[in-house]
């Protein structure tokens, strides 16, 4: 029997492809492991039975409950998998391991990077700096384009005033098919036999499932929404929940689109005179400095990261709110709505994870472990390597600053500020204490006052530890917030 080249379902684009035969499994276990969000079951099995299609007579397609039910003894080759879990089964199998594809660095370019540096100097700029001088991408000489490596200074633009939208068109959205039909009445089948557990709402997919429409969603981006992307990229509007962001990420994790595609796309728009290059440089930078970074840290960082990773003792269990992806009993405006749109489309744009979902769990000291396993199986573009030092790192500060210099917290005001989401709510941003006191503005300072004696070392936090100790009715706002039931 020849050697296959098998494929798992986040390897589905032409560079994954080196024109042998191929093996291709679905696995209903896979499935079941986690209860994952029906948008994300349904588009994973979309984008791999939409490649058999595609394939043909070129692939062999197995059904089991388990890889190692239809793997064990046979000849293999693969090319190298996104998770600790994965890696360790195609050894045991005794296959043929390639080098990881689908990024725009290798794990070998990283490790000499990395070399000799403790992980709190793996600072992603430096990293993204070292990338862009290494591939002279939008660089002149020793210089970058534009004087500047990063514009992200001028990418803070509030949402404009009185607007229900940034005005652009809808993005992008595929039409389903026949497959996505079986797939549907698979799930519903799978469900109902109890071997797997479904969250979120069922609804037309609204992502790419496949080449072609990957490769259309990539240029609908560059041409209606890259433009305004940089400026509004931190924005967000009640009305528009795309804003003027790619969404690219899931075709991208899918292995749909390889990274360069998207990148030599956006820079030849910047080129050709038809986008800023704030905008351009802030993609650029989120894929071959953020998206590359996160990939190379799952690894360098080891598989028990998540595991050890609690700097700030958070000990809370995620509440059925989040578990449900059930925004209807919560009355601040901007969780209620993040919530429902997560329950609705698997999908919120980076800000809305960060500022939102993120930063409540931060302040009401959610279990990292914990909010990370619900990131990646609440959202569609999550995976096992993309969360980690999203969630852990960035968003909770578990790591003690490896990935963030410090804790991404926030108070009322900057939500106000950056949406259109206070204006609808019943609690007040500037206000910390009384019935209508902003949970996020009197949570910040109760987070403060339950994580000083960790933080109170770090140089960042100063100023905002300086005003903790300042408050004059910082026991009554703790209180406050320790008693909380309507939030």
């Amino acid at each position: 029997m020849p050697v296959s080249r098998f494929l798992f379902a986040d390897q589905l684009g032409p560079h994954f492809d080196d024109g042998g035969p191929l093996l291709m499994v679905e696995a209903a276990g896979v499935l079941g492991r986690h209860p994952y969000h029906r948008a994300k079951a349904h588009l994973i099995l979309s984008a791999l039975r939409h490649r058999v299609r595609e394939l043909g007579d070129r692939v062999e397609f197995l059904h089991a409950e388990h890889y190692r039910d239809v793997l064990a003894g046979r000849d293999l080759e693969v090319v190298d998998p996104t998770s600790w879990g994965a890696r360790a089964l195609v050894r045991e199998l005794g296959a043929r391991v390639l080098p990881s594809r689908g990024f725009v660095t290798s794990e070998v370019e990283f490790a000499a990077w990395a070399q000799g540096r403790p992980p709190s100097r793996l600072v992603m700029d430096q990293f993204y700096r070292h990338v862009r001088t290494s591939t002279g991408l939008l660089m002149r000489g020793p210089d970058p384009e534009g004087g500047r490596f990063n514009f992200d200074h001028d990418n803070r633009r509030p949402p404009p005033k009185g607007a229900s939208g940034l005005g652009l068109p809808d993005p992008y959205r595929p039409v389903e098919d026949d497959i996505d039909e079986q797939v549907r009445a698979d799930l519903d089948r799978l469900e109902a036999e109890g071997r797997i557990r479904l969250i979120g709402q069922d609804g037309p997919r609204r992502f790419a499932a496949t080449r072609a429409e990957a490769l259309t969603a990539l240029a609908d981006f560059v041409e209606t929404r890259l433009g305004d992307f940089g400026p509004f990229e931190d924005a967000s509007l009640l009305g528009d929940d795309a804003m003027a962001h790619s969404r690219l990420s899931v075709p991208l994790n899918l292995g749909l689109l390889h990274p360069w595609e998207v990148i030599d796309a956006v820079v030849a728009a910047y080129r050709a005179g038809e986008a800023p290059l704030q905008s351009v440089e802030a993609v650029v930078r989120q894929i071959m400095g953020w998206r590359d970074w996160v990939w190379h840290l799952y690894w360098h960082l080891g598989e028990d990261y998540v595991r050890r990773s609690n700097h700030l003792d958070a000990q809370t269990p995620l509440p059925r709110e989040f578990l449900e992806l059930d925004g209807r009993t919560v009355r601040a405006r901007c969780l209620s709505h993040v919530l429902d749109e997560v329950g609705r489309t698997g999908y919120a744009h980076h800000i809305q994870r960060l500022m939102i979902l993120g930063n409540w769990a931060l302040q009401r000291g959610y279990r990292p472990a914990e909010l990370t396993e619900w990131f990646t199986n609440a959202f569609v573009d999550g995976t096992p390597w993309v969360m980690p030092a999203n969630v852990v790192g960035m968003s909770q500060h578990a790591d003690g600053g490896i990935v963030a210099t410090k804790p991404y917290a926030s108070g009322g005001a900057y939500i106000s500020k950056m949406s259109d989401y206070c204006g609808s709510c019943t609690f007040n941003p500037k206000k910390r204490l009384g019935e209508d006191a902003c949970p996020f503005t009197a949570g910040y300072w109760a987070f403060l006052d339950r994580v000083e004696p960790r933080i109170r070392g770090n140089h960042r936090m100063q100023q905002s530890l300086a005003g903790l100790r300042r408050l004059v009715d910082r026991e009554a706002v703790v209180e406050q917030e320790r008693t909380r039931t309507e939030w």
